[in-house]
């Protein structure tokens, strides 16, 4: 058996640095909403912190749909 180790490499290297990309977006996603959260305690809105939740969350769901796109073979 002959393994391509460089290619084991990249796809060890891409999918770690997704990963890392994922989490953060939605790390992002959270902060969003606890700006959101802060705002409406303090009494004003903050459309800004859900616009932001909204599309970190959109993404991640993206890459996730993505993903399942890629694994399940009767969506080709």
């Amino acid at each position: 058996m002959n393994l391509d180790w460089t290619a084991l490499g990249q796809v060890a290297a891409v999918s770690l640095a997704v990963t890392v990309a994922v989490v953060a977006v939605f790390a992002l996603g959270v902060l969003g909403l606890a700006r959101h959260e802060g705002a409406r305690e303090e009494g004003g809105t903050s459309s800004l912190g859900s616009a932001q939740a909204g599309l970190c969350f959109l993404a991640c769901a993206a890459v996730v749909a993505y993903g399942i796109y890629l694994i399940v073979p009767q969506f080709h």
